[in-house]
């Protein structure tokens, strides 16, 4: 069937013929004024295919985590291609098409400077302190951060975003006052201590590097086991809490909050917060 414009303001011009020939001029003309028709609208589907999102190369630390593993699910339901690092991979025994499990160790800078290269996001959820050590900076978060942060430096302008999953403590209750100055410390153990302060040292750190695209991400006081949702709040340097004054939020939908920061970098060089 003709669908040429052209070609039908020809048949419209067709010299003078009996009254079949009219009838099925007239009726060839309507059908490729309709292959016409057809024709752009179909030409127009492609432009509205280029609007859907593309895939991000995201990888994750800490991906056999308790969190690791939620932020590992909600990337690869949405089609995403999916780097889970570990020290030990048989640790991860999801399987998928979109993942790819590798060794690595946050704390090599060889082996980081490998593995981030190429990748559009890098999320960190990690946690651990060197040896027995009370500094903060001897944190797994903090020292980790500090490779990466380097790595992706080294990228320059191509390098991959940086959201960093931070503590609660680094959190404000009161102007100037952080949820981890008012923390018992008699009741916490002294290893938790140092990473509680090795992650408000990270965000400290964080907001001096000017030419990384990071984010800080922060979760509420408690992270519970409950259902994804993908209903929460999402705050600023202010610890949020319900109206019954609960801080809290699932595993599963501060992924959710992850990776919709991942695909829409609304928090570039910023902390955020999550929770109900």
């Amino acid at each position: 069937m003709p669908t040429d414009i052209g070609h039908c303001q020809a048949l419209m011009q067709s010299p003078a013929e009996t009254g079949r020939d009219t009838f099925m001029r007239k009726l060839l003309i309507f059908a490729c004024a309709a292959g016409c028709v057809f024709g752009l609208f179909a030409g127009a589907a492609p432009v509205a295919a280029q609007g859907e999102s593309a895939s991000l190369k995201i990888l994750v630390y800490g991906a056999s985590g308790e969190l690791g593993t939620h932020v590992l699910d909600e990337a690869l339901m949405r089609g995403h291609l999916v780097t889970a690092v570990s020290r030990d991979p048989a640790s991860i025994t999801r399987s998928d098409p979109h993942l790819a499990v590798v060794k690595g160790d946050i704390l090599d800078p060889v082996s980081v400077a490998s593995l981030v290269s190429g990748q559009d996001v890098v999320i960190i959820s990690v946690r651990g302190v060197i040896g027995k050590s009370k500094n903060p900076q001897d944190t797994v978060a903090f020292i980790g951060l500090g490779q990466v942060v380097a790595a992706l430096r080294a990228g320059g302008a191509d390098a991959a975003r940086l959201i960093h999953v931070g503590g609660a403590g680094s959190l404000e209750v009161a102007p100037g006052k952080l949820y981890a100055d008012v923390l018992p410390d008699i009741v916490i153990p002294r290893k938790l201590q140092t990473e509680i302060a090795g992650q408000v040292a990270a965000l400290e750190y964080l907001r001096s590097v000017s030419d990384v695209d990071w984010c800080y991400a922060t979760p509420p006081k408690n992270f519970t086991n409950g259902k994804r949702t993908g209903i929460f709040r999402v705050g600023g340097d202010r610890l949020l809490e319900d109206a019954s004054g609960r801080s809290r939020v699932s595993r599963e939908d501060f992924a959710v909050a992850l990776i919709d920061e991942a695909e829409s970098a609304a928090h570039s060089r910023q902390r955020f917060s999550v929770a109900y």
